[in-house]
């Protein structure tokens, strides 16, 4: 059979490839270059590669200690997500035939459409008064937050899984928790898969919350730390690009890894 090219699709694919590796490009070219390089041209290549612009970054940011903040609340946030999230979706998705629970569901989804700026404000006050401007209080209002969405794709999933199967468990003498850890718990690999990973990427990347309720220096996360370089009248954009690649890098590679399952994940959470 004689092949025909898609001029469209080929040059549309070329295109969103050029958009997206072009910043990646200027970020490591950048970030390798020293300041005189910059001043003559920033689009062309280093002309050698600056390495101490990563060494200098990691002692500006305190970049180990920030690692470990943004570490610790990003894999707490993740575990107890998952645990919680998909135990409130399971409640709501199997009694979806009460007034109660569907109230509920719809309330969960209606705080998606909520803009932050309009909490952001009592969010302040309530965690201070509360003593939660901490890394705690952050995994906590990580969790809450992303009930919404997660309980939106869980209800989907959950739906999608016989009840015949709880029906036989309980038959057989297994209680509602029984249930759920050792027989639906385990059938939501894909989309706990796809709700961890997105989780991941949010609570890795977020700069809005960590800036609002974080209150000691010692205690901020990577994105945090990425405003030493600016100064009052110029910014350092060697060591800035240097310390955003390294910040980066860990969650380009989970995102590579585990693309597919977010992929999978979300379009079988939202179409039954």
């Amino acid at each position: 059979m004689k092949r025909t090219t898609n001029w469209t699709s080929t040059l549309l694919i070329a295109l969103g490839s050029v958009l997206i590796l072009f910043p990646l490009y200027m970020a490591v070219s950048i970030a390798l270059k020293n300041p005189e390089e910059m001043a003559q041209s920033i689009f062309s290549l280093p002309t050698g590669f600056h390495i101490s612009n990563f060494a200098e970054a990691i002692e500006l940011t305190n970049f180990f200690q920030s690692f470990k903040n943004s570490a610790f609340i990003t894999i707490f946030t993740v575990v107890l997500t998952l645990l919680t999230n998909s135990m409130v979706a399971y409640a709501v998705a199997r009694n979806m035939n009460k007034k109660y629970f569907k109230g509920l569901y719809f309330y969960f989804i209606s705080a998606m459409f909520i803009p932050f700026p309009i909490i952001m404000l009592p969010i302040v006050k309530l965690t201070t008064a509360l003593q939660m401007n901490n890394p705690s209080g952050l995994i906590i209002l990580y969790i809450v937050y992303g009930l919404s969405f997660n309980t939106f794709v869980y209800v989907g999933y959950i739906k999608s899984i016989p009840g015949e199967l709880e029906e036989a468990a309980i038959v057989d003498g297994a209680t509602i928790w029984g249930t759920f850890w050792k027989i639906i718990f385990p059938l939501l690999g894909p989309i706990n898969a796809t709700v961890g990973i997105l989780t991941c990427l949010w609570a890795w990347n977020d700069f809005m919350l960590p800036l609002i309720i974080l209150g000691k220096p010692e205690m901020a996360t990577l994105p945090l730390v990425q405003y030493v370089f600016q100064g009052q009248f110029s910014t350092n954009f060697n060591l800035a690009f240097a310390s955003y690649l390294m910040a980066l890098l860990p969650m380009v590679a989970i995102y590579l890894f585990a693309q597919k399952w977010i992929i999978n994940g979300v379009t079988q959470g939202a179409v039954k």
